[in-house]
């Protein structure tokens, strides 16, 4: 039964930091635009550079040259 009264006061205190962080974001403007971000996972912006500034181009490689490598399933860049 002692147990009880440690653990409402906890529920209560831990409720009470839940609602203050709700109204803090939400005075902040965290909940403010909610479509966007759904809108741009679906327009894909991150475009792989096929070759470096100075014009040499990235091969990957099947076959691993790492010493390391038992796989033989590294990639090279």
């Amino acid at each position: 039964m002692s147990v009880i009264l440690i653990m409402i006061p906890a529920a209560i205190l831990l409720a009470g930091i839940g609602v203050w962080a709700f109204i803090v974001a939400a005075k902040r403007g965290q909940f403010d635009d909610l479509d966007t971000p759904a809108i741009r996972a679906v327009f894909d912006d991150d475009d792989v550079p096929s070759s470096t500034a100075n014009g040499e181009i990235y091969a990957q490689s099947s076959t691993g040259s790492d010493a390391g490598d038992a796989g033989g399933d590294a990639h090279s860049v």
